[in-house]
């Protein structure tokens, strides 16, 4: 009867482990898959802003004599392999180059093509703030998880590893100089 008692308490032990075990594996596997839809979202946004930006170059080209070439910056993204955060930072300075032919040419303002695009934009800009905000907090919680014991011996099972917030920021390394704009 004691041998009973024992194993019978020994599966019971076992069974408990394992579903927290479970409870915590799925858990880290939910923020994975809310991790992988935040970068899709910001991946969709991001290209729109390309596209955007893509489509302005023919309609300044247009309404502007320019002998510059208009919008370089993103004429150049076209063949290049980049990661997001590469590309957000890169569709920010064609951005800026797109207000200042908006600024600098107001017959650009009186354009219906133009001020759509202009209104892309601003829409994308409202979306690309709310997805890095989503995937940042989705990174705390994940990071939370994979340093706080017990999850963090889920996390070293299943080779769970600490992420970078979106602008790549480490924020557990000792550089402190790496602020980014």
């Amino acid at each position: 009867m004691d041998i009973f008692i024992y194993a019978l308490s020994i599966c019971i032990i076992i069974c408990i482990l394992l579903i927290w075990y479970v409870t915590i594996y799925n858990r880290f596997q939910s923020y994975v898959i809310r991790m992988n839809e935040a970068e899709a979202n910001i991946d969709a946004t991001l290209r729109k802003r390309f596209d955007l930006l893509n489509k302005s170059i023919n309609i300044i080209k247009s309404n502007v004599d320019s002998k510059d070439n208009v919008l370089e910056n993103i004429i150049k993204l076209r063949s290049k392999k980049l990661t997001n955060f590469e590309l957000d930072r890169l569709l920010y300075e064609g951005i800026n180059e797109f207000n200042k032919y908006r600024e600098e040419h107001p017959e650009l303002k009186t354009n219906e093509n133009f001020m759509k695009v202009q209104i892309g934009i601003d829409e994308s800009e409202a979306e690309i703030v709310a997805f890095r905000k989503y995937y940042n907090d989705i990174i705390t919680d994940f990071n939370k998880l994979v340093h706080s014991f017990p999850s963090n011996l889920v996390a070293k099972t299943c080779k769970f590893k600490h992420k970078n917030y979106y602008d790549g920021k480490d924020m557990s390394d000792n550089i402190e100089n790496d602020f980014k704009l």
